[in-house]
């Protein structure tokens, strides 16, 4: 009897989270897919960094796609070098770096990916428990989401969000535990400013990163433990 090959596909920006999403996958199943989504945003290098660490943590393929049309459509500080990363929350009560329908369009490109393929997961880093304040990084999303697809294209396929319910703490334990720490911290792209590693200390991104790390390492092996048991890490 042919064994059934386990595909998932990971939504790969290069960053942090997905960074450890991939690394996960790569232990949990037989052929992973990564696919990166170049949408003009401002700190292009990501692209560029999602490229190297693809292929050197040895993924079966990386497509890289074209999805300029966001950049027309959705106005953030993400997408306009001319509006400033803040730290505050704009009219709408959203970070400034929210950029709309980011997430709704990567995963239904993501989903059609994983049915041409025959892949039973995309995978995608969003968390609710330490995110920036998108909606579309909550559950409720996410399940929403994995319906419409499974809906629209008849067909069994699951949403993973390995980093749902963790703080960011916890996700550098997750990263440790694949023995990814040093990997994550060094060679990753978080940095709304396009900053590789540490970034630039300033903006959120970088401020919710470092704080984590702290946490992390001041108190790593109770940390470390508790993800292994609440994330059920193989």
């Amino acid at each position: 009897m042919t064994a059934v090959v386990r595909k998932a596909v990971v939504v790969f920006s290069g960053g942090q989270d997905s960074t450890t999403c991939l690394v996960q996958a790569l232990k949990k199943y037989d052929e992973v897919h990564a696919i990166t989504f170049d949408y003009g945003q401002r700190h292009r290098l990501e692209i560029e960094i999602a490229q190297e660490l693809g292929t050197r943590l040895g993924v079966a393929a990386h497509k890289v796609l074209d999805v300029g049309v966001l950049n027309e459509l959705a106005i953030s500080a993400l997408t306009r070098d001319e509006i400033p990363v803040d730290h505050g929350l704009a009219d709408n009560g959203l970070p400034n770096t929210f950029v709309p329908g980011r997430n709704i369009l990567f995963l239904t490109l993501a989903g059609i990916y994983a049915y041409q393929i025959g892949a039973e997961a995309v995978i995608t880093g969003v968390c609710e428990t330490d995110f920036s304040g998108y909606p579309d990084c909550r559950n409720e999303f996410i399940q929403a989401m994995e319906s419409a697809l499974v809906k629209g294209m008849d067909r069994p396929l699951k949403l993973v969000t390995p980093l749902m319910w963790l703080n960011k703490a916890e996700t550098w334990a997750m990263a440790d535990h694949y023995g990814a720490l040093e990997l994550v911290r060094d060679d990753t792209l978080t940095c709304y400013n396009g900053l590789k590693g540490s970034g630039c200390g300033d903006c959120p991104a970088c401020h919710l990163r470092s704080r984590g790390l702290q946490e992390y390492l001041a108190n790593r092996d109770t940390i470390l433990c508790g993800t292994r048991e609440k994330a059920q890490l193989v």
